[in-house]
């Protein structure tokens, strides 16, 4: 079984189970805070089918912490298990959603790094592209770019499977450096757009221009 039919398979039985505990619930076969369980339980389904397709699913932001929150979530359940004194469907409930929890919160954390082209947009992909290109004939990518109100500096650099961004910014007297790296291009394209006031097409013009100065 190849790990793509695995991940497959992992998020048919999440979203079964989701449906099962909907079917016993309406069926009168849980308590009433088994619904907050369902609820996120239906959560991270759509997470594994998200992962599972390669597709993004709401945003990357949201992922890390809901798998933080079903960490945790485990780790109570299984104290109230072993604590309180509690019905055998209230046992088989928090059992289930805790056994349940574990590989959900390991690929949703996984799923929510945000340095990874299943965020991109296909601008962001097709800018990265570029950036790949460049850099594969330059050292480093440096561009100045000044507007009314504001400026912008950026170095691009990349070692091995690593790109660097080093970015220079000003509004009026206030200027401020920063950097971060990025295995993704497309990641790349996104932080360049975002933080600086220079786009993709700003970098590429220049560096088409220095090639044609130098031929």
């Amino acid at each position: 079984m190849t790990l793509e039919r695995a991940y497959i398979l992992l998020a048919v039985f999440y979203s079964a189970l989701v449906a099962i505990g909907a079917i016993a619930l309406l069926g009168g076969g849980g308590p009433v805070w088994a619904v907050a369980i369902l609820l996120l339980g239906a959560l991270v389904a759509a997470g594994l089918w998200g992962h599972t397709l390669g597709r993004p699913v709401m945003n990357p932001r949201m992922w890390r912490p809901l798998a933080g929150i079903l960490a945790v979530g485990c780790l109570l359940q299984l104290f109230a298990v072993f604590t309180f004194s509690l019905s055998g469907a209230e046992i088989t409930w928090l059992l289930t959603g805790a056994i349940f929890s574990v590989l959900p919160a390991i690929l949703l954390f996984q799923y929510g790094e945000r340095d990874q082209e299943v965020w991109a947009t296909p601008e962001e992909r097709e800018g990265g592209k570029m950036l790949d290109e460049l850099l594969a004939r330059q050292r480093e990518l440096v561009l100045e770019k000044q507007e009314t109100d504001r400026q912008a500096t950026v170095k691009l650099t990349k070692e091995g499977d690593t790109y660097r961004a080093s970015v220079t910014r000003g509004r009026g007297a206030h200027v401020e450096r920063f950097e971060e790296k990025f295995t993704c291009p497309a990641t790349l394209t996104f932080f360049v757009i975002k933080y600086t006031c220079i786009s993709v097409n700003d970098i590429a013009a220049q560096y088409a221009e220095e090639r044609v100065l130098t031929t």
